[in-house]
């Protein structure tokens, strides 16, 4: 059931964050195609498309079924993924970055963000901990998926590993649409109830949108789709860093950010 949801053209949107994602060349492939994509990290759903680099990633694995395969590939490799589907039917791709940081030297900026992501009351936190309000890190990792049809398609979404994912509960290339697209978040075991999720719409290089929903109390959010179009589906947590992240970064908040693409067949 969709619970919320808010249309805006990106130009306007208060405050870009910077999302990254998988961006395959192409949703549906023949049996014999290969699987392709690249790594992007931007906004607008539009950015820099990274090269495969083993220093960079955690998690590359590709799945379909119950298979799984890693993902391999020499540095300097672009598109990032490109290698046989492991097998017909939906393939799934998941990636997970390495830690990086970013810093905040004004607290508006980081408030900015968190206002973006609706990640709450976040500054009274802050201050009991009797944190800084400028000059202060953040540090952040990325859990990133896309679904390829591959041949006939059939198959389902499931979970990959990813501490936390977007699962999708439609496969897109075999369901019926009409009723919308369902996605079921999660933050290790658990589902993330009453949580925004941010869902990009995109028709081949034209104008991007973004819709803003809420996910029920089992982690689902229900939004409608367009034939033609690709779609990014994108949640973030934070939460404070545990002492060895921190010792070793100096960040003082953690964010994890949650992202599937996949396309809408014409």
């Amino acid at each position: 059931m969709r619970i919320f949801s808010l249309l805006f053209s990106l130009l306007a949107l208060p405050a870009a964050a910077h999302e990254f994602w998988l961006e395959p060349s192409a949703y549906q492939i023949a049996p014999d195609g290969t699987l392709q994509a690249d790594i992007v990290n931007g906004q607008d759903f539009d950015g820099a498309k990274q090269v495969y680099f083993p220093g960079r990633f955690e998690i590359f694995a590709a799945f379909a079924g119950d298979l799984t395969e890693n993902v391999a590939g020499r540095a300097g490799d672009r598109p990032a993924l490109n290698r046989a589907p492991v097998a017909e039917g939906l393939n799934i791709v998941a990636y997970q970055a390495r830690n990086a940081t970013v810093s905040y030297e004004t607290w508006e900026k980081f408030q900015s963000f968190v206002d973006h992501k609706d990640l709450g009351d976040v500054l009274p936190r802050h201050q009991a901990r009797g944190l800084p309000e400028a000059g202060f890190d953040e540090v952040y990792s990325r859990y990133s998926k896309t679904l390829i049809g591959v041949g006939n398609s059939i198959g389902a979404d499931r979970r990959t590993g990813l501490e936390t994912e977007i699962v999708a509960l439609t496969n897109p290339y075999t369901d019926d649409l009409s009723d919308g697209f369902s996605v079921q978040l999660f933050y290790r075991d658990d589902p993330r109830a009453n949580v925004q999720v941010e869902v990009f719409e995109k028709y081949g290089t034209g104008e991007v949108t973004v819709t803003f929903y809420r996910t029920d109390a089992s982690g689902i959010a229900t939004f409608p789709v367009t034939a033609g179009h690709s779609y990014m589906v994108d949640a973030v947590v934070l939460r404070e860093p545990d002492a060895a992240l921190n010792a070793q970064t100096g960040a003082v908040w953690e964010t994890l950010w949650a992202n599937l693409t996949f396309g809408v067949p014409e």
